[in-house]
């Protein structure tokens, strides 16, 4: 079964840099991302979200803030016909050093332990990081850098990267064909 990890912040919603979506107001989803879900939930066995949320070790939001994010994008996903399993998160900050912060895999542990069919063999990773790149290189799983994250344009350049796409959008029309 066909196990996709997806990134949050610069995926599935629009990222604002140095900011973090402490609300379920500040969560605007990608342009198609009702669409890219869909078809995502047609190829995909599983779909996961592994996403870094420091804001929470900062005391910027708490858990219960995040919860009614993901609701949120629970609701826009579900509403446009597409499916996400489940959510993972790390709340920790950097330092922290956790083994739930990507690059750390953690959270892919996490998935595995819950979804015990999941197959790292036929698993993907979509994020817009070095994080999500290393993430996925560790695991072996293939990676798909959704470009626009300028501040990490020059790492990311010199890293391998399985496939490269502008949006979540255009990602899932490629792999629906």
């Amino acid at each position: 079964m066909s196990t996709l990890f997806l990134d949050r912040d610069g995926v599935i919603n629009l990222r604002t840099p140095g900011e973090y979506v402490k609300t379920p107001n500040e969560f605007q989803p990608t342009e198609g991302l009702g669409e890219a879900m869909r078809l995502l939930t047609e190829k995909f066995g599983r779909i996961m979200v592994v996403t870094n949320q420091a804001g929470v070790g900062k005391g910027l939001m708490t858990a219960l803030d995040l919860h009614a994010v993901h609701q949120k994008m629970y609701s826009v996903v579900e509403e446009a016909g597409g499916r996400i399993d489940r959510v993972y998160f790390c709340p920790h900050r950097t330092e922290a050093r956790c083994s739930c912060r990507k690059p750390a895999t953690g959270m892919a542990w996490l998935a595995l332990d819950d979804f015990p069919d999941i197959d790292f063999e036929d698993a993907w990773m979509v994020g817009d990081s070095v994080s999500d790149m290393q993430f996925a290189q560790t695991l072996g799983i293939r990676s798909v850098l959704i470009r626009g994250k300028i501040e990490e344009v020059d790492v990311l350049s010199r890293m391998k990267i399985d496939y490269q796409f502008d949006s979540l959008l255009e990602f899932a029309r490629w792999i629906s064909c």
